[in-house]
């Protein structure tokens, strides 16, 4: 599908197979769905259906959340319920970045990627997993990926706390 830049076959590299994979599968699902941009829901949908990993943090003791979550993703993507509109990913303040970012990417997407992968390595690792990116998605209040966790009843501090993504 020829969907990947420059600047994704660098982060490659510092992602984990996994991780990786649900990055591709996000902008898959951005093209398929005729978005202009990928933002921080399609990265969180496709870590969702991913990684075991994020399901068990988003749920957080509470066994249930994951799968209104990802309820809530499937009817965004079906263009069902819920209206995502107002957050800075789509408000057309922002531009999406192109060029030397990743092309199509919004601005937090590709900054909670990044924060992903700085996040690893502060602990020492070379690669990112799904938690890191997920950790970087709760801590950015205004991210559309945010506010779905939040109408899905996931407290995203508390979730942010927990991956220990203030540190």
């Amino acid at each position: 599908m020829g969907d990947t830049g420059a600047t994704d076959v660098a982060r490659e590299g510092q992602f984990s197979a996994g991780l990786a994979a649900a990055v591709a599968g996000a902008r898959r699902r951005a093209v398929r769905d005729g978005d202009r941009q990928t933002d921080t829901a399609h990265l969180l949908h496709t870590l969702m259906e991913s990684d075991p990993e994020v399901c068990r943090a988003v749920d957080g003791g509470s066994p249930g959340r994951s799968v209104r979550l990802l309820g809530y993703l499937v009817q965004r993507t079906i263009g069902y319920g819920l209206r995502w509109s107002g957050t800075v990913e789509d408000s057309g303040s922002l531009p999406v970045l192109l060029g030397c970012r990743a092309p199509g990417w919004s601005p937090a997407a590709a900054a909670a990627m990044d924060g992903a992968s700085a996040r690893a390595r502060a602990r020492g690792d070379d690669r990112a997993e799904g938690t890191d990116l997920l950790a970087m998605l709760a801590l950015d209040h205004r991210c559309r990926a945010a506010e779905v966790m939040r109408r899905a009843g996931v407290d995203t501090e508390a979730l942010a706390d927990r991956l220990g993504a203030a540190s």
